[in-house]
């Protein structure tokens, strides 16, 4: 079966404003900006794994969103970027905190017919990689990157049924519900990891602290040293870009935005790949799996455990441990610091923390046996993580095969069975 493919403008609801953009100009500046009162819809609440990230938010008064009632947005309103991260798409909740928001300038909004169209499977459609394609190809390039009002309201979309519609979006959202759900158990055990470094090396109620002697604030058997004395800090480095011999080959290559669009501490891989040839004719070092990656320059103190032998770009220092049982230690103690790091970070162009300033941070290392106790209960949460991590990874992948085939007719949506949680190995999900 085929749908008949209709333009985004075709499917609006016949009310004023319901297909608009931001205010122009000095309509809305960084001035007009108060602590409280009706938000103002930016890029970072769109585009994220949640359909409508209501955080992070900067607001007008309530007199001056009544002055920007043609820029107004409301709950069921779907929501594109017109310039910055072109692709982004947001869709309001009926549960959403605030009943009205203000598109900023650099989006637009659609509030769509419900007799025509269910918004739920038009946002869902906006977050193709197929679609996302086509709008950047649409791009106009002159100035800043954007798209505008006209091209998105021209923009053909399959439209089924209102029933398949709703029956096709109702199918996305449980896999989105599935991946949301792991996301959060993620971050628990994150939490429940952080918990005890903190309980046990910052409160220093390790297992066993009543029979430990103290003296001048150092438990007995515990170390003042320095990074450098407990650990390998190791730079990277970029291939010639000019040598395309030195590209595309099996070498696994990590870049700050690897890490820093991270969702967890634990990365599984990079899409970017250098040859041998790449590797011997540049500065970056092949480090092993389980190596913990530290953003050092711009983005300091971003981190990620990685899932294989890589090597990094010149904005990382990549952490080696010289000391049995100290890995999980090291990446706590290493994120608790961040402030200090970046308090430390030198630079005019930008900031860096050099390796010489790593090396030469103070560490109260514990005694062995709260060492190897923590990595005995912290890295089988990593572990659960990376496990958990990997499974969202093919919930994405079998919901973005699936959707197109549904959107286009080329399955039927009545024959689909709703995704459900699994268990895998020694993680269970949620039923």
């Amino acid at each position: 079966m085929s749908w008949p493919i209709v333009t985004l403008d075709s499917i609006k609801a016949d009310v004023p404003y319901s297909f608009v953009g931001g205010p122009f100009g000095s309509n809305l500046t960084s001035k007009h900006y108060v602590d409280d009162g009706v938000p103002v819809i930016r890029g970072q609440n769109l585009g994220g794994p949640e359909c409508f990230d209501e955080s992070g938010f900067v607001f007008v008064t309530p007199e001056k969103a009544d002055q920007l009632r043609p820029n107004l947005a409301f709950r069921g309103d779907v929501l594109f970027t017109q310039r910055g991260t072109l692709g982004q798409v947001g869709l309001i909740p009926r549960s959403s905190k605030y009943d009205r928001y203000v598109v900023s300038q650099s989006q637009m909004k659609l509030t769509v017919d419900a007799t025509k169209a269910d918004a739920r499977y038009v946002y869902q459609y906006f977050r193709l990689e197929s679609t996302i394609q086509v709008i950047l190809n649409r791009t106009i390039t002159a100035g800043v990157p954007h798209i505008n009002l006209r091209i998105l309201k021209s923009f053909e979309i399959p439209l089924p049924p209102l029933p398949a519609q709703r029956a096709i979006a109702e199918v996305a959202q449980a896999y989105d519900d599935l991946i949301a759900t792991n996301q959060r158990r993620i971050a628990l055990l994150e939490d429940a990891a952080r918990r005890l470094y903190r309980e046990w090396f910052v409160h220093m109620r390790f297992p066993g602290h009543e029979s430990v002697k103290v003296k001048d604030g150092v438990p007995d058997g515990w170390l003042p040293l320095t990074l450098g004395d407990v650990c390998d800090a190791v730079g990277g480095g970029t291939p010639s870009t000019t040598r395309p011999e030195y590209w595309g080959g099996d070498v696994v290559w990590v870049t700050p935005t690897d890490v820093t669009r991270n969702d967890c501490i634990a990365l599984l891989d990079s899409e970017k790949r250098i040859t041998q040839a790449g590797l011997s004719n540049s500065s970056a070092k092949l480090v092993p799996r389980e190596t913990i990656l530290m953003t050092s320059r711009a983005s300091i103190g971003y981190f990620a455990l990685m899932d294989k032998p890589a090597c990094t770009n010149q904005g990382f220092i990549s952490v080696l441990p010289k000391r049995l049982n100290s890995r999980m230690f090291l990446l706590f103690n290493l994120l608790s610091r961040v402030d200090e790091m970046i308090s430390l970070a030198t630079g005019a162009t930008f900031k860096e923390i050099s390796k010489k300033t790593f090396r030469s941070l103070p560490v109260l290392w514990p005694a062995a046996d709260p060492l190897k106790s923590f990595e005995d209960r912290v890295y089988p949460l990593i572990q659960q993580v990376r496990l958990i991590k990997k499974q969202n990874q093919q919930l994405v992948q079998a919901r973005d095969v699936l959707l197109p085939k549904l959107m286009s007719g080329q399955l039927d949506v009545s024959g689909i069975a709703m995704p459900r949680a699994v268990h895998t190995d020694g993680v269970p999900l949620p039923c």
